[in-house]
């Protein structure tokens, strides 16, 4: 939402290796075992920006510079089907056009270490959207009157002051209201359940044998839950009671059920649900090598969510598992390798040698530095590969005035002029509320270019030993 040039240099510098924040990767098993493309540990709404919709202005005071910047509500189009309101956590980063968010729990997100995303989440739940009668909201704050422009910037202002810890005033007076009002009764409530998950992520184990549980998380009512394309024959998705699944609820253990004798291979499940996204959750997006800022859902249509799990399975040695998942808290990936087989799973990582033993497992968190790109290979025994890109996202970028950059840079995404009229968006539905219309020419996004990413734990390429293995 702030300019560019509020950001530091080296916030566009991070280049993303594959589009999406969330660590995902390839793993190809040896002879004829299918590849099995991982999904991100993270399941749920998976959206693209549309621009900020509804919105009015405030005032950023910081290092003695005061900056009008734009405050309000975005929307996002929700793959396959579906629309989100979201508000930024993110004040010193801008927004890019058609950035591609994933929905991802406060721990991969800037709120892992935020003593006040509760109060956040009670300022989401107790002002517009959510609260969609105004003149009740506006007595409540004694602001006089709000539209709900103002309504957006007020309740904006007052979730920089929690997320960003930063001094910021609405410039209109009862959006100043308003935020004042929301600051002071904000009570701090516990983070909202992820609209669709699937634990665990990988599976593995023996042919001849049910593979998993896979445990199904959700605030949906049902989920429809598929076996992949091309699944072997004879491979099933099944439930506890081995009978075939199709349909799943909150709770559902799930299984593979390969058959005894199955040749050596892989396949993967999709779980999928029309859902609400819980008020609070968050969301991190970029467009290719650039991040935009982080986000949290104000109001939210029914909606798709989608989650998915791989099983790989072999008639004997090591039958590996692995999955990567953002560790805000210790600054880096965690990286954690199962081995359901009966040999032990030798790979490296990060330069060192791993054994896990049958029937263990072992997490190991590389370090990433903030804003900086990685890539985690992990080579083992049998022909084993699996890489794991992203970008390590968990900070607010400050909010430090800079110079314009010399360089071509994405600026704030576009949406209705402060002035202008709203109006509904139509066909929304659930409790996503109304907002104003676009009539403002889109701000083109320009390119930001790729500075060499520098710094120990950046980068990992680990290499496939050649010793001869017998896959």
């Amino acid at each position: 939402m702030i300019s560019v040039k509020r950001r530091g240099a080296a916030r566009l510098a991070a280049a993303v290796l594959a589009s999406g924040l969330v660590a995902a990767g390839a793993i190809a098993t040896a002879g004829p075992a299918a590849a099995d493309e991982a999904a991100p540990v993270h399941g749920g709404a998976s959206a693209t920006l549309d621009g900020l919709k509804t919105y009015g202005q405030a005032v950023l005071h910081a290092d003695g510079h005061d900056q009008r910047i734009g405050a309000g509500l975005f929307e996002m189009k929700v793959d396959n089907g579906g629309t989100l309101q979201t508000y930024c956590i993110d004040i010193g980063t801008p927004t890019q056009q058609m950035a591609k968010y994933k929905e991802v729990p406060w721990s991969a997100s800037s709120l892992h270490d935020n003593q006040d995303a509760g109060k956040i989440r009670w300022i989401l739940q107790n002002s517009y959207p959510q609260v969609n009668d105004l003149a009740s909201l506006a007595q409540k704050a004694g602001a006089g009157s709000l539209s709900e422009k103002t309504a957006a910037a007020g309740t904006q202002v007052a979730i920089w002051r929690f997320s960003d810890h930063v001094k910021v005033d609405a410039v209109d007076p009862a959006a100043g209201k308003l935020a004042d009002y929301l600051e002071k009764n904000a009570k701090s409530l516990s983070e909202p359940e992820a609209s669709l998950k699937l634990d665990s992520p990988a599976v593995s184990g023996k042919s001849g044998s049910k593979l998993g549980p896979v445990t199904v998380r959700t605030n949906a009512g049902s989920v429809t839950v598929s076996p992949a394309a091309g699944t072997p024959a004879g491979v099933k998705v099944v439930g506890a009671d081995g009978k075939p699944v199709t349909k799943a609820v909150n709770g559902t253990q799930l299984f593979f059920d390969v058959p005894a004798g199955a040749k050596d291979g892989a396949t993967s499940l999709t779980a999928q649900a029309a859902t609400k996204v819980s008020v609070g959750r968050a969301f991190t997006g970029s467009v290719g090598r650039v991040k935009s800022q982080t986000m949290i859902l104000a109001g939210s249509s029914e909606s798709t969510a989608t989650a998915t799990a791989t099983a790989s399975w072999k008639k004997e040695g090591a039958a590996p598992a692995v999955t990567a998942e953002k560790n805000c808290s210790k600054g880096g990936v965690d990286v954690t390798a199962s081995n359901k087989g009966d040999a032990p799973f030798k790979f490296q990582l990060s330069g060192k040698e791993h054994v896990i033993a049958p029937g263990k497992s072992e997490t190991i968190t590389v370090p990433v530095g903030e804003d900086q790109a990685y890539e985690i290979t992990i080579a083992g025994e049998g022909g084993f590969k699996k890489t794991f890109t992203g970008v390590l996202d968990c900070k607010t970028a400050g909010t430090t005035p800079g110079k314009p950059s010399s360089q071509p840079s994405p600026a704030s995404a576009g949406g209705t002029s402060a002035g202008s009229t709203g109006g509904g968006t139509g066909g929304a539905g659930g409790d996503l509320a109304e907002t104003g219309s676009s009539s403002a020419t889109p701000v083109i996004a320009g390119v930001a270019v790729a500075l060499v990413v520098v710094g120990g734990g950046a980068v990992f390429f680990l290499r496939k030993k050649k010793a001869g293995v017998t896959p």
